[in-house]
């Protein structure tokens, strides 16, 4: 359910190599993946204190996304998204997830292809 929260923490362009893919040969090497997040979270205790342990941390966001994303060796980009997005909500301060998982060198004609999904909070 969507929530009123207005307020966005986002990640833009976070570079992952990872093991991802469904041809044999692409589960014996790793492959760049560019991620966009967007949170959806209220900040008005950070803001208005100006005090950084109320708002949501996101390098460590972005240490556990790459984290999560070496770990989970997915062969889908669908796959991938999906755990990354239930994977942030639980454990994150926030009430929805739009997550964008790109492959840049999947398709040489294309500059990346990729999924994006949004979550909400259960």
């Amino acid at each position: 359910m969507p929530s009123s929260q207005s307020d966005i923490v986002f990640i833009e362009g976070l570079k992952v190599d990872a093991v991802i893919g469904v041809y044999e040969w692409e589960r014996s090497i790793t492959q760049p993946l560019i991620i966009d997040i967007q949170m959806s979270t209220d900040i008005s205790a950070a803001a208005a204190s100006d005090d950084v342990t109320k708002a949501i941390n996101y390098k460590a966001v972005c240490d556990d996304v790459t984290k999560w994303c070496q770990q989970s060796r997915s062969g889908l980009v669908e796959h991938l998204a999906e755990y990354l997005a239930t994977q942030v909500l639980a454990n994150y301060p926030c009430s929805a997830i739009t997550i964008k998982v790109a492959k840049p060198t999947a398709i040489s004609a294309a500059d990346a292809v990729g999924v994006q999904i949004t979550r909400y909070t259960a």
